[in-house]
């Protein structure tokens, strides 16, 4: 079976993390969505909200499996069995940085390929960082995410008083 692995923090899941997958699982018997349990950085969703959101978002795509990682990635596919990682290039920006992680894995695992695929020019310029922005400052996030991911955030950032009403 021809499988990958598309990694990522996903806080939260875009529509352009979505086109990505959906890219490659049209190429790939089998896609992994692997959600990045990460200590060192602060999300503003837990693993487990992350992987419902991701799975929510996913359930179209028959060939795709939402799971945890933790770790070297690459370490992570070789012990699943999967020799390519699909990284998302949105921009010229992100290529420098993957660029060097691309290298870098390669030295870590020869037997490892990195497959870079570009979303939709629609969702090129959408991350998640720009969409917890929005969200926080109020803004409606729904043009660049599913909509559970929209309710998601809405939920999180409400007062502290609208939730308890709810």
């Amino acid at each position: 079976m021809n499988r990958a692995v598309y990694a990522g923090t996903f806080d939260p899941i875009t529509f352009g993390h979505l086109d990505v997958a959906a890219r490659a699982a049209h190429v790939f018997d089998h896609l992994t969505l692997a959600v990045a349990e990460d200590p060192r950085k602060t999300l503003m969703f837990s693993t487990a909200e992350r992987m419902a959101l991701a799975r929510a978002s996913v359930g179209d795509l028959a060939n795709v499996e939402v799971v945890p990682f933790s770790g070297l990635l690459v370490n992570w596919a070789r012990a699943q069995g999967i020799h390519t990682l699909i990284r998302g290039l949105r921009a010229f920006s992100d290529f420098e940085y993957e660029f060097q992680m691309a290298l870098t894995n390669r030295k870590l695992a020869p037997d490892i390929e990195t497959l870079f695929l570009m979303p939709n020019e629609d969702f090129s310029y959408v991350s998640s960082s720009m969409v917890r922005e929005i969200a926080a400052l109020g803004g409606d996030v729904e043009k660049f995410v599913p909509a559970p991911v929209a309710a998601a955030l809405k939920k999180k950032l409400a007062p502290p008083s609208a939730r308890r009403r709810r």
